[in-house]
């Protein structure tokens, strides 16, 4: 009897403890399923989706982030459970017809800077608990405007063409002629990871290159790298190991992620279970690239190499060395980096102009940083020491132009400005 009415206790307690929530107009997940909202959890931090879902000092999910796109920015919505501006009057049905469709209830078309064409590819499963982990959260009344983009691209009918064109619905089918981790590597990268969505260059209509798949793009003024097999510009040289402790902790021992793939790291890959990152770094591993013939590199009496070494030797060779060897885990190796011999050197001179810092985990919570050059270097040194980079100690890649840097200059220093 005294169990009983215990446990009747402990409900009408719990009951009543979440009366203030329901009031306030949000979803409160069933006590008893812990593990669904957990599952969920874990499901939408593979997915970063508080990353995009997060305005810079706003609440977790509640929107309100701008999305730098080729036609404009978009603004992220409130996805809290909040009745009135976010998703707390979406039913099941109708988060997964967005995530499937990218359609919004009612019918209306979603923008695809909502990456529903690899979302469209997670399980109705994985969904349905990635909505119950939601709906478990403080709902946040945060109104956003989602009608920013100039004429004519705020006609969201037009996306109905665009998904005619671009856009396969439809879950991910596995490989039965690969492992079984190579093809959990490939639904968290080719879904919820949603990898390709930076990692693969546009063509002129936002939508990705499919003949270039994961090969790298710039995705704001940051070089976001090849990450296909390719030995010469991708992940070639890198182990199995490499890709698993880079995304874990953010480091390897010569090379230390920032710019947009630090906040990837520090809110999901460092979260996911070792297992699944295993699975990912098989899959990227395995899948194998056509390659790339190196170009030869600039002789050491070429000018702006002549120029590119006095500013390193002066500038940069206290820290990563005269030999470009680094020092591991503080500051990253230059020599034999694919990272600085990239088709796109966005990365290089926009750290060099206005600094950086790396990924801060819980395996490696030092987070070195990089201090801005960009006020005492002008373009024409800029471009001359970040040839330097590409062409000495076994790099090669080509040359950089003062213009190249300034183009990219005036986009970083007019970004910190807004």
């Amino acid at each position: 009897m005294t169990s009983a009415r215990s446990r009747w206790i402990a409900r009408l307690s719990y009951a009543v403890g979440l009366l203030p929530l329901i009031a306030a107009g949000g979803a409160v997940a069933d006590s008893d399923n812990y593990v669904e909202v957990s599952r969920g959890k874990a499901l939408a931090t593979a997915g970063d989706c508080v990353a995009c879902h997060t305005a810079k000092g706003g609440a977790p999910f509640a929107g309100g982030l701008a999305l730098q796109t080729p036609f404009g920015a978009i603004m992220t919505p409130n996805i809290t459970p909040d009745n009135a501006t976010g998703i707390g009057s979406w039913s099941a049905d109708d988060f997964a017809h967005a995530m499937h469709d990218g359609r919004r209830p009612g019918g209306t078309y979603l923008y695809p800077a909502f990456p529903y064409p690899y979302y469209t590819k997670v399980t109705r499963t994985d969904i349905d608990a990635i909505y119950t982990y939601l709906r478990s959260l403080d709902p946040v009344s945060n109104s956003v405007s989602r009608n920013t983009l100039p004429f004519p691209f705020n006609i969201r009918l037009s996306m109905s063409g665009w998904n005619t064109l671009f856009f396969t619905p439809g879950t991910f089918a596995p490989d039965p002629k690969r492992s079984a981790e190579f093809n959990r590597g490939a639904y968290l990268i080719e879904g919820l990871g949603h990898c390709g969505a930076c990692h693969t260059p546009f063509n002129a209509f936002g939508a990705n290159k499919a003949d270039r798949y994961l090969q790298g793009n710039q995705i704001d003024s940051w070089t976001a790298p090849n990450i296909t097999n390719d030995m010469q510009s991708g992940l070639g040289k890198w182990s199995v190991d490499d890709v698993v402790a880079y995304l874990k902790t953010g480091q390897t021992g010569t090379t230390l992620a920032s710019g947009p793939m630090k906040d990837v790291i520090e809110n999901s890959t460092s979260k996911i279970p070792d297992a699944d990152l295993k699975a990912i770094a098989v899959y990227l591993k395995e899948r194998g690239a056509a390659g790339s013939s190196p170009p030869a590199p600039l002789p050491a009496s070429d000018h702006q190499m002549q120029v590119g070494e006095a500013i390193f030797v002066d500038t940069c060779s206290a820290c990563h060395t005269r030999t470009g060897a680094g020092i591991e885990h503080i500051f990253p190796k230059l020599a034999a980096n694919v990272i600085a011999t990239q088709d796109d050197p966005a990365s290089l001179i926009r750290i060099i102009i206005a600094g950086g810092r790396a990924a801060a985990t819980d395996a490696r919570p030092t987070s070195p940083a990089m201090p801005s050059l960009g006020y005492r270097l002008s373009d024409d040194q800029v471009a001359a020491v970040v040839t330097y980079v590409r062409n000495s100690w076994g790099n090669a890649a080509s040359p950089v132009s003062a213009d190249t840097v300034k183009a990219l200059r005036a986009r970083v220093t007019g970004a910190a400005g807004d």
